[in-house]
């Protein structure tokens, strides 16, 4: 059965559809498109089509489709370029459509190839798995990495609809499902304290029967938080709490090249590290960081990095990050289990303890 929740931002409002099993959705809405004279086109990566080859089939037959190599390196000058130059050969028009197949790479990647190209055309986002369900593909944040820093080209473009089919899960590896548990966390941790105990007292698994509840709970959080403050302009808190444990993260996927960690697993550490800075400001305790570090590790993921990184390169990447606001960067810190701030103007020494304490040296 298909149930719906809508992301509510006037004109640029949109669907999002959950189920077991949406390939009969996804197709009846492919024919649909052709009908109206619409073309489209797919982006995916390699893997999912090695994966899920016969979802993939059942969708989307005869549509023109690009497969990129999987992880983060995709998310790259190089690789946008020939998804741009992918589009022109297969001369999408601007009523064409970009179906966005895969993980949270293909949704940022995909997503701003359709805000740039012929000046923005319209895209619908499939994604295939955790971390891209419960956060990337709500919210119409896209783009690419630079050298310099993780996400700093890209455009706010919503899609046209998600959809969310949970069967997509099953042949996902436990690495990377592990990894989209970082965000389910999160979103406990900033909004959600009862989310938070419940993944305390029973770790979520793909074979979990809460998996479909708890999808949908942080989709609906990150629907309310989007509709509040779409483009992160909010002074304080808004859409920037989203970020929780992301600017340490991100710091620590740029010093490795983008390689060496999937986004989930430098995001747990970099929730580690936010709840120790936390400590540090006197906003939570000692027992909370255990608390956090006890779930993180219940669902497979690190709290601490595999191996010390020098801390001037991390330190100079979160002077990069694009949340960083008049020359200062600004962190998100928990006040509590399940509330979560945004503070700015916080001491380097303080900043520096906490990556030490997570493996910097």
């Amino acid at each position: 059965m298909t149930e719906s929740l809508t992301v509510n931002l006037g004109e640029r409002s949109y669907p999002l559809h959950f189920g077991k099993d949406l390939t009969d959705e996804v197709r009846t809405k492919v024919q649909a498109l052709r009908t109206e004279g619409r073309k489209i086109a797919v982006i995916t990566d390699r893997r999912l089509v090695e994966y899920q080859g016969a979802a993939y089939s059942a969708m989307f037959a005869e549509v023109p489709k690009i497969a990129v190599e999987p992880g983060e390196e995709s998310k790259s000058l190089a690789v946008y370029g020939r998804v741009l130059n992918f589009l022109a050969e297969e001369r999408i028009d601007r009523t064409g459509l970009v179906f966005a197949v895969g993980g949270g790479v293909i949704g940022d990647l995909a997503g701003f190839a359709a805000a740039s190209y012929l000046r923005g055309i319209d895209f619908i986002q499939i994604p295939t798995t955790l971390l891209a369900m419960v956060d990337s593909s709500v919210g119409g944040k896209t783009g690419i990495n630079l050298k310099a820093g993780k996400n700093l080209v890209g455009a706010f473009h919503q899609p046209k609809a998600v959809y969310i089919a949970t069967k997509l899960l099953g042949t996902l590896p436990p690495r990377e499902f592990a990894a989209g548990m970082a965000e389910v966390i999160k979103y406990g941790l900033l909004g959600d304290r009862t989310l938070f105990e419940e993944l305390e007292r029973k770790p979520l698994t793909v074979k979990s029967a809460e998996l479909a509840a708890v999808i949908r709970t942080c989709c609906a959080l990150k629907a309310r938080v989007v509709e509040a403050d779409e483009r992160e302009l909010a002074k304080e808190g808004g859409r920037a709490l989203l970020n929780l444990g992301h600017t340490f993260g991100h710091a620590v996927e740029q010093v490795t090249g983008y390689g060496d960690y999937l986004h989930g697993e430098a995001v747990a550490i970099g929730l580690a590290a936010a709840a120790r800075l936390s400590v540090k400001l006197g906003l939570v305790g000692r027992d909370e960081v255990d608390r956090v570090e006890r779930v993180l590790s219940a669902h497979q993921l690190p709290i601490r990095l595999r191996s010390p990184l020098k801390l001037a390169p991390l330190i100079a990447a979160i002077a990069r990050d694009k949340k960083v606001r008049s020359g200062m960067p600004r962190f998100v810190v928990l006040k509590s289990l399940g509330e979560a701030a945004t503070q700015s103007g916080i001491e380097a020494e303080l900043i520096e303890a906490s990556f030490r304490e997570v493996g910097a040296v």
